[in-house]
């Protein structure tokens, strides 16, 4: 039984986050080994095409030239997404918030790569309908993982199971620290 939840809860996410960093990472190969630099193809005209951008930046490439702020930030957001992960209950209730959890990491993890690679983000995906910044899959990925864990907090989960996504110890450890703390008063 054990093996069953340590691979559904954490081989499983795994591999699911290197599945999807994979395709993002090769979404943005197929851009760059098929096109030149600001060469855009329209898929639907006026409204969506395939444009390839390098940017150094964030969205509309605001703070460019900040790689290392922007890696090591990425990689203080994985650590922290990965240890709720890590202690969101095992509940099957909570799998919602996990899934969330396993598209933010996939998608920072895609555009760290991009960072540590190149020293900039491969970005393709141009809606040309509204002012909206270039954009790829990684970004698709953390903005709906973020969406969904917006509305799950806000429409799903009680505060106190929003309050239990977001603790940093485990059930057990807790229960652990209880048991010692109700030892250490009876003996006092």
């Amino acid at each position: 039984m054990k093996n069953r939840t340590t691979i559904k809860i954490f081989i499983l996410p795994i591999i699911m986050i290197g599945l999807l960093t994979a395709f993002d990472q090769l979404t943005k190969f197929m851009i760059t080994s098929s096109f030149e630099l600001y060469e855009s193809h329209p898929l639907i005209n006026g409204v969506f095409s395939l444009t390839y951008i390098r940017n150094a930046g964030v969205a509309w490439g605001m703070f460019q030239g900040k790689r290392f702020l922007f890696i090591i930030l990425t990689a203080v957001a994985l650590l922290f997404a990965f240890k709720i992960y890590y202690n969101v209950s095992e509940d099957r209730k909570y799998i919602p918030v996990r899934i969330c959890l396993v598209l933010l990491i996939a998608g920072a993890l895609g555009n760290m790569i991009d960072r540590i690679r190149f020293g900039y983000v491969v970005d393709f995906l141009d809606f040309e309908l509204i002012n909206f910044p270039v954009f790829n899959v990684a970004d698709m990925m953390v903005v709906v993982g973020m969406i969904l864990l917006f509305i799950l907090i806000i429409f799903k989960y009680e505060d106190e199971e929003f309050n239990e996504i977001l603790r940093m110890k485990k059930k057990a450890e807790t229960a652990i620290d209880k048991e010692d703390f109700k030892e250490d008063e009876e003996k006092l």
